[in-house]
């Protein structure tokens, strides 16, 4: 069912957008990077209450794996992050293909893009 990859995914892209901001807030000190993944956390929205079509009992891969259990430092956590949120809104991209009342497939593709942008920028400033 596309509402429920759509419900997993837009909360993946936003989890990993707010987790890579608060980074770049609290530790790198960026105003101009942490707005601009606010901004893009805020643009990951859809036409469609999705959290009825919710089900997570009957999520067949909620448990972690050993990979998502580890973190060595904030560098490991941000690129989880990133990656998480690119691909979700990879994802998002194309479900949305399929139905364009739900919302505008590119949408998700500019953010796509801003999060590769970003996170050259990110790694830039970023010192551990």
């Amino acid at each position: 069912m596309i509402y429920r990859i759509l419900d997993a995914n837009l909360n993946r892209l936003r989890e990993g957008i707010r987790v890579v901001e608060d980074i770049t807030r609290y530790s790198l000190n960026s105003k101009t990077l942490s707005k601009r993944l606010k901004e893009l956390r805020h643009k990951a929205r859809i036409n469609t209450d999705l959290l009825h079509y919710r089900d997570i009992k009957n999520d067949v891969s909620k448990q972690s794996n050993n990979s998502e259990a580890t973190r060595k430092n904030l560098k490991d956590i941000s690129i989880a992050n990133f990656k998480r949120s690119q691909e979700s809104a990879r994802v998002i991209e194309e479900i949305l293909k399929l139905d364009s009342s739900l919302g505008d497939y590119l949408i998700f593709k500019n953010i796509r893009y801003e999060l590769y942008d970003i996170e050259i920028e990110y790694f830039k400033e970023f010192k551990e």
